[in-house]
């Protein structure tokens, strides 16, 4: 069996008794059959990962006592994804993928051809978090509630750069080893594309860059997966990259 690991919105402190909710506490005794005594591991986003034993299972919650940090807290690189959301299976992919991926936040956009209206944030939410317990991960990116492209822009930090894949430039992928160091983010379309009013705000602005995925157009899904891994492979903590510096 592997390790099983559980992330807790609680501060972690060897001997500070920890509560589980009653799904964490179901979870345990009923799927996994773990019981008072057994050893899990514990993270809360912040304080890396906890070795933790069991103290007690029931119907109402139950709890657990952290024993010692395993190892210490790893962030990911600051790259955020912003995206729009599309059918709700595929939109539950990409969250669970860039929190696999390693993307610090998560923001859905309503663009001028999406086709969602609503999101269930509590929902994406949960599953960033189970992402995380099953990578491995000691962070849990944040999962922004649904807003407009336009609002998100209007109030956007130009520190922060934008990454942002084009399917009109189809072709062989851009190598990302020249762009600057910083903070990111990455932008995944529609899968109705892009509007030409959107195409032009972003055209215009300056610290856009636009990219290619390569010579085929990509799903939406896909080309969110495709996109992190590049900025990752080249500008993040994958290989021997090291992460940018803010």
């Amino acid at each position: 069996m592997g390790k099983i690991r559980l992330f807790i919105d609680h501060p972690l402190a060897a001997g500070q008794p920890v509560p589980l909710t009653d799904g964490q506490a179901h979870y345990l005794s009923s799927v996994m059959r773990q019981g008072a005594g057994n050893e899990i591991a514990v993270f809360n986003g912040r304080q890396g990962e906890w070795r933790a034993r069991i103290a007690a299972l029931g119907r109402k919650g139950g709890q657990v006592d952290p024993v010692a940090q395993a190892r210490p807290q790893q962030d990911p690189p600051d790259l955020w994804l912003v995206f729009a959301p599309i059918k709700k299976a595929r939109t539950d992919f990409i969250v669970e993928k860039a929190a696999e991926l390693g993307a610090a936040r998560i923001i859905p956009v309503q663009t001028d051809h999406t086709n969602a209206e609503r999101i269930r944030q509590d929902r994406l939410q949960a599953h960033a978090v189970e992402a995380a317990e099953q990578c491995g991960g000691t962070f849990v990116p944040p999962v922004d509630d649904l807003q407009s492209l336009v609002r998100l822009l209007d109030g956007w930090d130009a520190g922060r750069r934008i990454l942002w894949a084009d399917e009109a430039l189809v072709g062989a992928a851009r190598t990302l080893a020249a762009l600057p160091r910083g903070p990111w983010a990455v932008l995944i379309g529609p899968e109705g594309g892009w509007s030409e009013a959107e195409r032009g705000r972003l055209r215009a602005l300056p610290f856009v860059t636009p990219i290619s995925l390569g010579p085929r157009i990509l799903r939406a899904d896909t080309a969110a997966v495709a996109a992190l891994a590049l900025w990752q492979s080249a500008a993040g903590d994958w290989g021997d990259a090291e992460a940018p510096q803010d």
